[in-house]
């Protein structure tokens, strides 16, 4: 039994660093143009204020998401939508739903 306990917790000991590893890795090269796009509405990186550091890149990321009409779910829909199922008829309803 104590082969068991220790053969999972060895395998549990491999997996994790392994899942963590597969995690989305960005490169730096990614990280420069976030920043370039923040700075070009108005956020300053390392301007000192460390007391309002959110509350200023969560400006700057709603204003680039306003300049390119993104929303906080992915980009714009185009197409339409029905609230509501199909409609029925009695009949149609009567024959599925009646014995």
């Amino acid at each position: 039994m104590k082969s068991i306990v220790r053969a999972a917790i060895v395998a549990t000991a491999l997996v994790v660093p392994v899942a963590s590893f597969a995690q989305s890795q960005i490169t730096r090269a990614q990280v420069r143009a976030e920043l370039a796009e923040l700075q070009s509405v108005g956020y300053h990186v390392g301007d000192g204020d460390q007391a309002h550091y959110p509350e200023a890149i969560q400006a700057a990321e709603a204003k680039l998401a306003a300049r390119d009409g993104a929303t906080d779910y992915g980009g714009t829909a185009n197409g339409t939508s029905q609230s509501g199922g199909v409609r029925v008829s009695p009949s149609d309803w009567n024959a599925m739903y009646s014995r």
